[in-house]
């Protein structure tokens, strides 16, 4: 077995390291580089590398430390599962921070897919509050090219065969474009603008049958009218739309359109989508989403 040369893992540039994260210092004082926490949510940089000493200290917990002592902590691994790595077997490095992708001149490519496995996927996973069992039912590990360069990120796959791609830093989609279909046999359909919402409906449904109903994720609100033919043909219609302008746009609209469609957005009015209210549910409310945490009692007897 090749000896560790320890002295040059410590010497990794932490900088650089979380630039491949996609991390990026958001001021500079000399050697100071100073970040936002990457342990938690903040909006005054509290994190800091001395670029010289090559350390890092989180002045908002206390702690700090060598590049080692960073990847331990963010990733939630082992030294050896570190190690490995920087060998390229994790793949912890870099899940994917690509660039904005003009879809005239450029185009991504699928080179493979697999069950989800890299750390940083499902560490993201479990920032949206989906348990992996629930994800590896519905999405898979895609890795790709874009610009002679290899990202990878969760992929959930349309009915056409392309894929709509996530990671913590950047979300795209692959040709064709189209939506995803899940036909269970039921009566009543849900819909979803996107598949973060699907998965944490699935979620909070987890003890009903999965025959209860179909689904339908949209993957952009700009295929809901060619939709309507799937739709439509369902008895009940349960819309999950956006909260935003254009969800509730749409939402308004399919309500002109037939009364068997029904806006069920009024379980989360006060969150930006059903993903944003699965995520905080549970934390102290604020007065206007103590009712939230009601008809959240009554959302998991089932609808």
């Amino acid at each position: 077995m090749e000896k560790i040369d320890w002295k040059q893992i410590r010497s990794i540039d932490m900088v650089d390291y979380l630039s491949r994260l996609g991390i990026e210092p958001k001021k500079i004082k000399g050697n100071e580089f100073w970040y936002y926490s990457p342990f938690r949510e903040e909006k005054t940089p509290s994190f800091k590398v001395d670029r010289v000493k090559n350390v890092w200290f989180d002045w908002g917990e206390g702690i700090g430390g060598n590049i080692i002592d960073f990847a331990i902590r963010h990733h939630g691994c082992t030294v050896g599962e570190f190690l490995k790595s920087l060998e390229g077997t994790l793949q912890m490095l870099k899940p994917g921070k690509a660039p904005k992708i003009q879809e005239e001149n450029q185009s991504i490519i699928i080179i493979s897919e697999r069950s989800l496995w890299s750390y940083p996927l499902l560490g993201y996973l479990k920032k949206r509050n989906i348990p992996i069992a629930i994800a590896d039912q519905y999405c898979r590990e895609i890795r790709y090219l874009l610009n002679g360069k290899e990202y990878y990120g969760i992929g959930f796959k349309n009915n056409l065969g392309g894929y709509e791609i996530r990671n913590t830093y950047f979300k795209t989609s692959c040709s064709p474009k189209g939506i995803t279909h899940i036909d269970n046999g039921s009566k009543e359909i849900c819909v979803f603008e996107g598949f973060f919402d699907f998965l944490s409906f699935c979620t909070l449904n987890a003890h009903l049958p999965k025959n209860n109903f179909d689904y339908l994720i949209l993957n952009s609100l700009s295929f809901f009218e060619q939709s309507r033919i799937v739709m439509e043909y369902y008895a009940h219609i349960h819309l999950y739309l956006d909260s935003d302008n254009q969800g509730q746009k749409f939402t308004a609209y399919a309500l002109s359109l037939d009364k068997r469609y029904i806006d069920e957005s009024s379980l989360y009015k006060h969150y930006k989508d059903l993903n944003n209210f699965h995520c905080r549910f549970g934390m102290k409310p604020s007065l206007g989403q103590k009712e939230e945490q009601q008809k959240m009692k009554k959302f998991n007897k089932g609808l």
